[in-house]
């Protein structure tokens, strides 16, 4: 497959759509699959009404790679409604095949523009929003296309019921010390460390994920970065 570039919502989020061929049972679930878990692309959406049967709550993933983490917290937590967002087709497969092997009736996907779905759900419609090792994009010319801006932190804030959570993963320290300056003059947030401890250590039944271990095995350090919303 070719590796088309393209611009995600004003977010600026750029990145490649494709990737490797897929193999014959991953392009099945792709084709048969996802439009059955695909969230509708068009008019208002209802986060809970996603669902085949009731959920204590919403959570959305923003670019969940490989899906690790999102398929850890949808097993864990088969009474809470996940969406993910993945535009790379080749991470979509993987989560697909995963969800199809486990059954998964609580996860619904959304693989285009996350920006234009988090701008057609409700006011305080979700318990938590995401991002894991988003693309740091760290030439200063590129920092326009980091998906964390102010603007869209305040779109999580809009969607994010009062207590909610934004978490935030990199091993990249100033996309950390950029993410962290925009929670700390926002108006929507508070961030929960006390102590350095609070954001060298992952959250609560942290799974890992594959960009995690090789930031890791590189001599990087991750930080966890959690904000609750007022």
């Amino acid at each position: 497959m070719s590796e088309d570039v393209f611009l995600q919502g004003q977010g600026g989020f750029f990145g490649r759509r494709k990737g490797k061929k897929l193999r014959s049972r991953q392009a099945e679930l792709v084709d048969d699959l996802l439009p059955r878990l695909r969230i509708d692309r068009t008019g208002p959406v209802d986060p809970a009404a996603l669902f085949p049967r009731p959920v204590s709550d919403v959570r959305l993933e923003i670019g969940f790679g490989g899906g690790e983490h999102l398929l850890a917290e949808a097993v864990a937590h088969p009474g809470i409604g996940h969406i993910g967002c993945e535009p790379f087709v080749n991470g979509m497969a993987k989560l697909l095949a995963a969800v199809d092997e486990r059954g998964l009736d609580n996860v619904r996907l959304h693989d285009e523009d996350a920006i234009a779905l988090i701008d057609r759900m409700p006011d305080a419609s979700v318990g938590r929003v995401v991002m894991l090792y988003p693309d740091p994009w760290p030439k200063r010319r590129h920092h326009k296309r980091r998906l964390l801006s102010d603007e869209t932190l305040a779109r999580f804030a809009r969607i994010l019921r009062p207590g909610g959570e934004f978490r935030f993963a990199s091993d990249i320290d100033h996309y950390v010390g950029w993410t962290l300056a925009r929670i700390l003059r926002s108006p929507d947030f508070d961030w929960t460390a006390e102590r350095a401890e609070d954001w060298r250590r992952p959250w609560a039944g942290w799974p890992g994920t594959r960009y995690e271990a090789k930031a890791i095995r590189e001599g990087r350090t991750p930080c966890y970065i959690t904000a609750i919303r007022r």
